[in-house]
């Protein structure tokens, strides 16, 4: 059973990249409706904003008593 895991481990080790991405065939798919033209690899491998946001900051810097809040309620019994 451990010899058998360390063969994996060894497999999955070895499977790395070796080079860029690059398409399949060495077309890039067509561009989407609207867009002037279709996207680069690099910008297509570019992660849009929506799936790194920036931080947003508590907008309470110092040690302040919040504010009561309406609707903070507590759960129904």
């Amino acid at each position: 059973m451990r010899t058998a895991a360390l063969i994996a481990l060894a497999l999955l080790a070895a499977c790395g990249r070796k080079a860029d991405l690059q398409p399949a065939d060495g077309t890039l798919p067509p561009a989407p409706y609207g867009a002037p033209a279709p996207a680069t690899v690099t910008q297509m491998l570019e992660p849009p904003t929506q799936a790194a946001p920036e931080r947003v900051d508590d907008p309470i810097k110092r040690s302040e008593e919040r504010p009561d809040d309406p609707f903070d309620l507590p759960p129904p019994q």
